[in-house]
């Protein structure tokens, strides 16, 4: 089956929204890390993690936050230095390290989704659930490709 020419022109659409989409989320990330005393996209990464799961070991964040576990153990330093969490030594094995939110991190991740949720929200308001079911299908489509093409090279 061949391509019409609107399914051409809607792929490119797709891919231009998703390069500008991929480009917001990097000016996000770099602005955030700029702003001295303020907790940086990378670290939200991680107490959205916690916020998930009462505990999580550092290579479990690692992975959630897309960092390598020797940046996620810096962070958590940091992190703990702040009060935002905690760190344990697993009863089953003592080598694992597992880390927990504090109140005070639940406090902040609570803030952050409470002013972010309204944008989003408001910014999928004229979608219907059908179509945004398959933004998502589109979207795990797209995630699915990378990492073929990463485990490919």
């Amino acid at each position: 089956m061949s391509a019409t020419r609107s399914d051409v022109d809607a792929r490119t659409h797709v891919g231009q929204s998703f390069k500008a989409a991929m480009a917001a989320v990097r000016r996000l990330r770099g602005r955030e890390t700029q702003r001295l005393g303020e907790l940086s996209y990378a670290q939200f990464s991680l107490l959205f993690g916690l916020a998930a799961e009462p505990q999580m070991s550092g290579s479990q964040l690692a992975v959630i936050a897309d960092l390598a576990p020797a940046t996620v153990t810096q962070m958590l330093d940091h992190l703990e230095g702040d009060g935002l969490v905690e760190r344990v030594r697993s009863d089953r094995d003592k080598r694992v390290v597992l880390t927990s939110l504090t109140d005070r991190g639940r406090e902040l991740v609570e803030e952050r989704r409470a002013r972010f949720e309204a944008r989003w929200l408001q910014a999928l308001a004229d979608f219907d659930s059908e179509q945004l079911e398959n933004a998502a299908a589109v979207l795990e489509r797209l995630a699915m490709m990378f990492d073929e093409y990463e485990t490919e090279r």
